[in-house]
């Protein structure tokens, strides 16, 4: 059974202290210490962004940054999709991707969303309707995919 999320969305130079702490504890948590990957998760991006946060009463639970078009690619762009390891298997990672693909769709209308999927959750984002949008690639020495969710498809037109 999925806890209680609490749900903030705020563009970076709104973010307080304590939540930009827990943005950069988590997204560091998973991507630099469980993946084993060593690279510069603070890329100047994160201030063009929207941050979505998902909090279980003080715990951040899930994030994701929302770029609008041609912020960070041609399309709008979701990225930094995180949910943290004791939160998985829940439903929170769909209920997050949901979340996202929606507020996406409200700020900037039926928008063609593009992501950089790491290739083992192809699978997870095609049951959003996005496809691959390319061949795979190696990003901080992992395997990744480009995928796009087209303007027309999707439960969210």
């Amino acid at each position: 059974m999925i806890e209680p999320v609490t749900w903030i969305l705020k563009p970076f130079e709104r973010l307080t202290a304590p939540e930009l702490y827990a943005v950069l504890r988590l997204r560091n948590e998973v991507f630099v210490v469980e993946q084993q990957c060593i690279y510069a998760d603070t890329d100047d991006k994160d201030q063009q962004a929207f941050h979505l946060l998902g909090f279980h009463g003080e715990m951040l639970a899930a994030y994701a940054r929302l770029f609008a078009p041609g912020k960070h690619f041609t399309e709008a762009a979701i990225g930094r999709i995180v949910t943290a390891p004791s939160r998985r298997r829940t439903g929170l990672g769909k209920m997050l991707m949901h979340k996202s693909i929606e507020i996406v769709r409200r700020m900037h209308g039926n928008v063609d969303i593009r992501i950089g999927a790491q290739c083992y959750l192809e699978k997870f984002y095609n049951a959003f309707g996005f496809q691959a949008a390319g061949a795979s690639y190696l990003e901080d020495g992992i395997p990744h995919i480009e995928m796009l969710l087209p303007a027309t498809k999707g439960e969210f037109e």
